[in-house]
């Protein structure tokens, strides 16, 4: 038996793929693995660790990838049980990213787990690797080779840790008198048995954004557990994000954007994360949309807190409805029947029996 997939949509441009194919056989070296790089063998991948690599080239666009993706989204429950990373080579300095939060959305809709940090991107330049070049004392293609070794590591050692006990951190800016998103939430809190739940709003006084303090300025306060702004973020939301085993985002979708409080907290997140890592914090969501764009909230909880902030991205992490009126979540079909199946998945993945 193999100990992981490399699952590779074929791309007919052998010399667009050279540098993907130095980085996937550094990063397998020694590594007993089996490949997938025909749409045909792209099936029956329920409870595997696999690597997902993606060349595209200067537009961005491999045609043989969307194949791919068609295929993972007509079948809800190809990757149950699945863990998974992925390294996304590029051309230029756009798309790697847009294309790696869309495929880790369905592939995480499909049921695939995604570590905290799962995205590898070689961008056009390399210039992305910059930093981390800097801190290995190697060169930019040094460090993208470090970086997808430690991710073919990561995803084969991954484990969830679940708690007898587990801590839950709801985050929220809603009204609750009006919210359909909070209404939802009292829906699934009701089923959370045996958890300690606690429940913070970013709705009210004032949510300083991060203003990009210098590296030094924001590690001084780092070290401290603490932020120059200081206010909610430090005195409540810093200790919660510690202490808690998994988060819980609410997250009203009124523009295809989550809100600005929100966006403040991940960014404000920074300062802690420079001292702490979120890797054995899961993440879920509730993502109630007016009209429509879901998916695109839903991307950008993905790229800011389980790509950036290493959060773990469990599987189906986000509960996705549409709701335009006050209360007319609860006019939706089988809703309460929904609220106690996400309930029951949360405490799947948190809860030790």
């Amino acid at each position: 038996m193999t100990d992981l997939v490399v699952v590779q949509p074929k791309c007919q441009d052998k010399q667009k793929t050279m540098r993907l194919k130095k980085v996937l056989d550094y990063a397998l070296e020694g590594r007993s693995y089996r490949k997938i790089d025909r749409l045909e063998d792209f099936q029956d991948l329920k409870n595997q660790k696999i690597l997902f690599a993606i060349s595209q080239g200067i537009s961005g666009i491999n045609l043989e990838y969307f194949r791919f993706l068609k295929k993972l989204r007509m079948d809800p429950q190809m990757l149950e049980g699945s863990v998974g990373g992925i390294i996304v080579d590029g051309e230029s300095e756009l798309y790697t990213k847009s294309i790696a939060r869309d495929f880790v959305f369905t592939a995480n809709q499909s049921g695939c787990t995604f570590p905290g940090r799962p995205l590898v991107e070689g961008t056009g330049s390399l210039q992305n690797f910059n930093i981390q070049a800097m801190n290995l004392e190697t060169d930019n293609m040094g460090a993208y080779l470090t970086a997808a070794r430690e991710l073919a590591d990561t995803v084969m050692e991954f484990r969830q840790k679940p708690k007898k006990i587990p801590k839950i951190l709801m985050l929220h800016a809603s009204n609750f008198k009006t919210s359909n998103t909070v209404n939802f939430w009292q829906m699934v809190r009701k089923h959370l048995d045996g958890c300690q739940i606690e429940e913070i709003s970013l709705r009210n006084g004032s949510i300083q954004d991060c203003a990009g303090c210098p590296y030094k300025m924001c590690m001084h306060f780092s070290r401290q557990s603490n932020c120059y702004y200081g206010g909610v973020i430090v005195e409540q939301v810093y200790p919660a994000v510690q202490e808690c085993d998994a988060v819980v985002m609410l997250c009203p979708n009124y523009n295809d954007a989550i809100s600005a409080n929100l966006s403040a907290f991940i960014n404000r997140l920074t300062a802690l994360f420079r001292k702490n890592r979120f890797s054995e914090k899961n993440l879920f969501a509730i993502v109630i949309s007016g009209y429509s764009g879901g998916d695109l909230v839903a991307e950008q909880l993905i790229s800011g807190l389980n790509m950036n902030k290493s959060f773990i991205l469990p599987s189906r992490f986000v509960f996705l409805e549409t709701a335009n009126n006050p209360e007319s979540i609860l006019e939706v079909e089988q809703i309460q029947d929904k609220a106690k199946m996400f309930a029951h998945h949360i405490l799947d993945i948190v809860k030790k029996d």
